[in-house]
């Protein structure tokens, strides 16, 4: 039985990562921010998972993406109340209009 490289899955975080980061950088849609956020975090996940893959010895990378998704969790929750807060006051969800939250 063949196992797949490391390298194959540290390319794959990696263009899951850029994905995410062009993704944030040049979307104004809130909703969409916060997935390319998800997705970012999740290359991140499968790098740690990777690399402990390689140290089969030692679980800490996978420790630490639980720690991670946790977190991933709490944020999600936390900007999609933001969100909803935002779309009452100004019947939108683009990113532009948020500094118009004063009164």
């Amino acid at each position: 039985m063949s196992t797949v490289p490391v390298e194959y899955f540290l390319i794959v975080a990696a263009v899951l990562f850029v994905v995410g980061a062009v993704g944030f950088l040049l979307r104004r849609n809130l909703l969409v921010l916060l997935m390319s956020i998800e997705l970012m975090l999740n290359s991140v996940n499968l790098t740690l998972v990777a690399y402990n893959r390689l140290h089969a010895a030692n679980h800490a990378g996978q420790n630490l993406a639980f720690f991670v998704i946790a977190v991933a969790a709490a944020e999600a929750a936390v900007g999609l109340a933001i969100v909803l807060a935002f779309f009452r006051v100004r019947k939108t969800i683009h990113s532009d209009e948020a500094n118009l939250l004063k009164n």
